[in-house]
């Protein structure tokens, strides 16, 4: 540490200031404004907050008398790819990116200065590493997002509840030949809880290869090893499954994962974690899963108006032809037993793609 100042180490504490101060104002206007994420915003908020008090320190706060713009030669050194950005996602993930670099070369500068303040920033900039990775998270699972924001029907097929005179495969097949005139607006999970690894790995295969040439997609239940080996489009998971950022680690950014909530406060962790769509429920009783709380349609119009607009939502449980639509806000619904318990499971997929595709 000298005891006096390095004048370059100044203009260099000056710039990545400015680069920090300016990172961190694009994230939180994106957690405040695209997200409505509270807990995000504070946490960047809070981060500006702190930088500015570790540059009040008296040897710092001189740093910006330093400041030469005009002679400043890398002001003219600029990319194609500086001044392009494909999607606000992109736009974030930049800003991460800057927020780290910067508060590095910051850190390294001020260590010639005060070992007090430089040790604050690499605190810092190790919550900034943690934010960042957040909205890396949500910001680029725009992909699986713009794939599965046309999907409007949902099926659930386990093969104890479908019609005993169609079996889980007959039913699959008519379900995706009822979708086939509404190409893109129907997926299928295959929702097994209790099949040996190989025989769900099989069906996961039947179910991949025939949803991708029927224009469906393809979800599986709690499974992620399967999903992969099958190739399908994503997964779902529920609370108490396989964590949903866990679960993007071994899909990446460009596959489906769904998260079952009930709660507000469930929806926005999905997001955080990595969720492509939020499904809420249950809508109404249903006999498919026993649940205390219905959250009921209301609910499901709260979670959608504090989500991102460009967020998918499912609609879940005991959604009936005779109740959809009370859903017309939802956007996609997901229906078990009323479609596969029925004798002519074609007929009532068409039913439903016919009310909730004019939502």
């Amino acid at each position: 540490m000298n005891d006096t100042p390095d004048f370059a180490a100044l203009r260099m504490i000056d710039a990545n200031a400015n680069r920090v101060r300016e990172a961190l104002r694009v994230m939180e206007d994106y957690a405040r404004f695209a997200l409505n994420d509270q807990q995000l915003s504070a946490e960047l908020k809070l981060l500006r907050h702190e930088l500015a008090e570790v540059l009040a320190f008296p040897a710092l706060a001189q740093s910006i008398l330093w400041r030469d713009t005009e002679s400043d030669v890398g002001k003219v050194n600029k990319t194609d790819a500086e001044m392009r950005r494909g999607s606000l996602g992109n736009v974030v993930i930049a800003a991460g990116k800057r927020l780290s670099e910067s508060l590095r070369v910051l850190e390294e500068c001020v260590k010639t200065i005060s070992i007090a303040a430089a040790q604050r920033l690499e605190q810092m900039r190790y919550r900034g590493y943690v934010v960042e990775q957040t909205l890396a998270r949500i910001a680029g699972n725009s992909g699986a997002r713009a794939r599965f924001a046309q999907v409007r029907l949902y099926v659930l097929l386990t093969e104890s509840l479908c019609h005993a005179s169609m079996g889980w495969e007959k039913t699959l097949d008519a379900v995706l030949q009822a979708g086939a005139e509404n190409p893109g607006k129907l997926c299928i999970q295959l929702r097994e809880k209790n099949l040996p690894d190989g025989e769900l790995l099989r069906r996961a295969r039947i179910l991949t290869v025939r949803c991708r040439q029927a224009g469906a997609v393809s979800i599986i239940n709690d499974r992620p090893d399967i999903a992969i080996l099958a190739d399908a489009d994503g997964i779902h998971v529920g609370q108490t499954d396989v964590p949903c950022a866990e679960a993007r680690k071994l899909l990446g950014p460009e596959k489906i994962i769904g998260v079952s909530t009930e709660f507000l406060a469930q929806a926005q962790q999905g997001l955080r974690d990595g969720a492509t769509y939020i499904a809420v429920g249950p809508m109404f009783a249903t006999t498919t899963k026993e649940k205390k709380r219905i959250a009921g349609p209301a609910h499901a119009a709260e979670v959608r108006g504090a989500l991102p607009e460009e967020v998918p939502m499912v609609a879940i449980g005991g959604i009936t032809l005779e109740n959809v639509g009370e859903l017309r806000k939802a956007g996609c619904v997901a229906v078990c037993s009323a479609i596969i318990s029925d004798r002519d499971p074609a007929k009532v997929t068409s039913e439903f793609l016919a009310r909730v595709s004019s939502h």
